[in-house]
C-alpha cells in the first residue's frame, strides 16, 4: 500500500493556491512539499499543519492506494 496526496493538489487548485502559498500558509518547508510531491512519507506534524492551515481533515488531503495484485496465470 502507498499514500497518495493527489487530493491535496486538487484542494490547492480548488482554493486557487500554489505550493509556495501552501508553504507559507501552513508553515512547512520546501523539503516537505518535495516529499509530498514524490509521495514520500511525511511526519504527522506536517500533515496536521496542512490540515489546520487549509481547514480540512486528513481524508481531504491524502488517501491510501492498495498495491495491485498480480494476475494469476491459468494452468
Amino acid at each position: 500500500m502507498r499514500i497518495s496526496y493527489n487530493r491535496l493538489w486538487k484542494l490547492l487548485i480548488d482554493k486557487s493556491l500554489k505550493k509556495k502559498d501552501l508553504m507559507k500558509k501552513c508553515r512547512i518547508s520546501s523539503a516537505s512539499v518535495a516529499k509530498l510531491t514524490r509521495g514520500d512519507n511525511i511526519t504527522t506534524d506536517v500533515l496536521l499543519r496542512i490540515c489546520e492551515g487549509l481547514d480540512c481533515d486528513f481524508a481531504d488531503i491524502m488517501q491510501i492506494i492498495p498495491d495491485e495484485e498480480p494476475e494469476e496465470k491459468e494452468v
